[in-house]
């Protein structure tokens, strides 16, 4: 649905992004994390039309962004970061005005934009002012207006930016139930919140694809090692220096000290070694019983910190 070929942009002697290259299916949500300055604005933005790349492609259903401007436009919703909302308008005179632009048959207006106030759950402040409104329902406003002429592809700059933790949850379901039918680029700074609704994840840094892959297979590159966390009841010590004894063990460490000989470890063996069983035998034959044990990969914020933070180590080394 989306094709990015050898992207690059330039102002001047600064290349903001450099070379990018990544395709989008259609009813997949694709996560877009950078650091600030890494490039995911810019990149959005000539996905969007709003800016030509210096170099290099971008179709939208088969369609150049540049040579097929109106097929690419009646194709993509995209909310920025600060919504794009006339502030001396209602809601509902500002949605009206958006469908003109998009060009939403006559017949269709009215239904269009009442299902999408519905949806985003704006119908109660429909004749407001969009001044008047509150940061949250300008950002819902926002989200509407991306919505209008129900566009196959959306791309949405931080769209939980300004809600309550109520809001936050009920645009995440929103997000995640128009993905069944459309194609969407979610760019958020919350990244609990990309792992919770994106199958797939690039982190841009520097202007350069870091990373593409799952959260899940991001964690397993950048460990390069299984991890599990258990909860064992004994002396702490003891439990320690037995861990250490199992074969295909690298590391052990205390992660959290509940009560006195309860302790939770995280253990980080050898990729290809299973220490599961061993570890269960062990424990019970000193009577050291494990009462929780599951895997425990690198969270999407380790996973982020340490592709965008490796080039500064290492510059300052």
């Amino acid at each position: 649905m989306i094709e990015v070929k050898n992207l690059s942009k330039s102002y001047g002697r600064l290349k903001a992004i450099n070379n990018l290259s990544f395709e989008v299916k259609k009813g997949e949500i694709l996560g877009f994390l950078g650091p600030n300055g890494a490039g995911k604005s810019t990149t959005m933005n000539i996905i969007t039309g709003y800016i030509s790349a210096t170099e290099g492609t971008v179709k939208i259903a088969g369609y150049d962004v540049l040579e097929d401007e109106k097929e690419v436009k009646k194709r993509i919703g995209y909310l920025p970061e600060n919504p794009p909302v006339y502030a001396d308008m209602t809601v509902e005179s500002y949605l009206s005005f958006v469908s003109q632009l998009k060009q939403v048959p006559r017949n269709m207006k009215k239904i269009n934009i009442d299902e999408i106030m519905e949806l985003v759950k704006v119908q109660d402040v429909k004749k407001r002012l969009i001044k008047n409104l509150s940061k949250g329902f300008r950002q819902r406003v926002g989200l509407a207006q991306a919505l209008i002429g129900n566009p196959e592809v959306l791309i949405l700059d931080e769209p939980t930016v300004g809600l309550d933790p109520k809001q936050i949850i009920e645009i995440r379901n929103l997000i995640k139930s128009l993905g069944k039918d459309r194609t969407i680029i979610l760019s958020s700074h919350i990244l609990p919140e990309v792992s919770a609704l994106c199958e797939r994840v690039i982190i841009i840094n520097k202007g350069e694809i870091a990373a593409i892959d799952t959260p899940e297979n991001l964690s397993k590159i950048i460990e390069g090692a299984s991890r599990l966390f258990v909860r064992i009841e004994g002396p702490s010590n003891n439990i320690l220096e037995i861990i250490n004894g199992i074969n295909g063990v690298k590391n052990v460490e205390v992660f959290q000290k509940e009560e006195k000989d309860l302790t939770g470890f995280i253990i980080e063996s050898d990729e290809n070694i299973d220490i599961r069983k061993p570890l269960f035998f062990a424990m019970a034959e000193e009577k050291m019983p494990i009462l929780e044990m599951k895997s425990h990969g690198l969270s999407l914020e380790e996973v982020f910190l340490q592709l965008t933070t490796t080039e500064k180590k290492e510059e300052e080394v």
